[in-house]
């Protein structure tokens, strides 16, 4: 069964790293935007729901790598083992076991993600580009990731919670900022943007569309199925209840 994650918990994971990340993005010169390393974060860990990642105060996912190098003075050495997946070809899963590093807080955890993406030569290209969007995907090229919809996920988070405002550093903490904004209502023949959300939202939950912003009859169906599941009322059309179970993690 999908964990569900309330707005209570997300809401005291982004009051505990935001400011972390805005003091990380300073120290660094700015050069990896607050805003995807929040992203990321909330992304790898889950909102900081993930036992595992939580005990080792690790909310990125960085591998203790085969030379164990150390980017600063963040990592001390700790590392915990943990089951991930890789997509070795672009488009296939793998499960393997493998070593992350362990921290002694989050605030060591968040500098020794940006120590890492400025101080190791791949990701270069990830330093201060002009958006968000061109930072992560220069952040992926370099291999911090191997799944094919890595970019599309963590640009969907820092969307859907506005979080490009944090990067500038004065702004703080705002829990009325990042609550959900829910799309219009959509249902067969709708087109745009709301549809596209959607059909992502679906295929996260094990459904096969193509995402292409067209409502049609095979959308039509999977909503109907996924309403059954979750014994919302079987009506083919996403409002507002459908809406909030789509959106929930997992």
């Amino acid at each position: 069964m999908a964990k569900t994650i309330t707005e209570v918990q997300k809401n005291n994971f982004l009051k505990t790293i935001i400011p972390i990340a805005q003091r990380q993005a300073r120290k660094h010169n700015g050069q990896i935007y607050a805003s995807i390393c929040i992203a990321q974060a909330i992304h790898e860990s889950g909102w900081g729901t993930s036992t595992r990642m939580a005990k080792a105060n690790a909310v990125f996912g960085i591998k203790v790598g085969q030379s164990a190098y150390h980017f600063g003075n963040a990592w001390k050495g700790a590392s915990y083992n943990s089951i991930t997946s890789e997509y070795y070809d672009g488009k296939t899963e793998t499960r393997i076991n493998d070593n992350f590093r362990a921290y002694d807080s989050l605030e060591d955890s968040t500098e020794d993600y940006f120590d890492m993406l400025c101080h190791c030569k791949r990701y270069k290209p990830a330093l201060n580009q002009p958006t968000a969007q061109k930072c992560i995907e220069a952040i992926m090229r370099g291999g911090y990731a191997t799944g094919p919809d890595y970019v599309k996920h963590i640009m969907a988070i820092w969307n859907q919670y506005n979080l490009g405002q944090y990067d500038d550093w004065s702004v703080g903490y705002k829990e009325t900022s990042v609550k959900v904004t829910t799309p219009s209502t959509i249902k067969l023949n709708s087109r745009g943007n709301a549809v596209k959300i959607a059909q992502d939202c679906f295929n996260k939950k094990g459904y096969n569309l193509k995402v292409d912003g067209i409502f049609g009859i095979m959308t039509e169906a999977v909503t109907l199925h996924f309403q059954k599941s979750k014994g919302l009322t079987m009506d083919c059309i996403i409002g507002p209840k459908t809406w909030d179970k789509l959106l929930q993690e997992g």
